[in-house]
């Protein structure tokens, strides 16, 4: 179990300033304590990605090929150097990472992205 916490933030009060600024740029609202996202995990281009607030994104992909009449399963691991600095609930959720605009990172991803989650984690506090 995780306390509420935000990547770049020195203490709660800026956490919560940019949890707030953060939610303003991704056009949602912030959840109240309680509801706050944490981890989230969901499917993407027939791979199973885990976005999880201060972590990089990362996936698994799992491939079967059928070879010499035997079925064989490949698994790949995915990584972004994309890392995630908030979590927004709804339907979709909404992740908003340290990519562009917000720094000069290039991703793959959009910034901010939605998702539908089948697995959600939630901050203790």
């Amino acid at each position: 179990m995780t306390a509420f916490f935000l990547p770049r933030a020195t203490d709660d009060e800026q956490a919560e300033r940019l949890y707030e600024a953060l939610a303003e740029f991704a056009g949602c609202e912030p959840a109240p304590p309680g509801r706050r996202v944490r981890c989230v995990q969901f499917d993407q281009d027939g791979a199973r990605w885990t976005a999880e607030v201060g972590e990089e994104l990362r996936g698994v992909r799992t491939t079967q090929q059928l070879r010499r009449g035997e079925l064989i399963e490949r698994t790949e691991t995915l990584t972004s150097p994309t890392r995630v600095l908030a979590i927004y609930p709804g339907t979709p959720l909404v992740v908003v990472t340290d990519a562009q605009p917000i720094t000069g990172a290039s991703s793959e991803w959009a910034n901010p992205f939605t998702a539908v989650p089948d697995q959600v984690v939630l901050f203790t506090g």
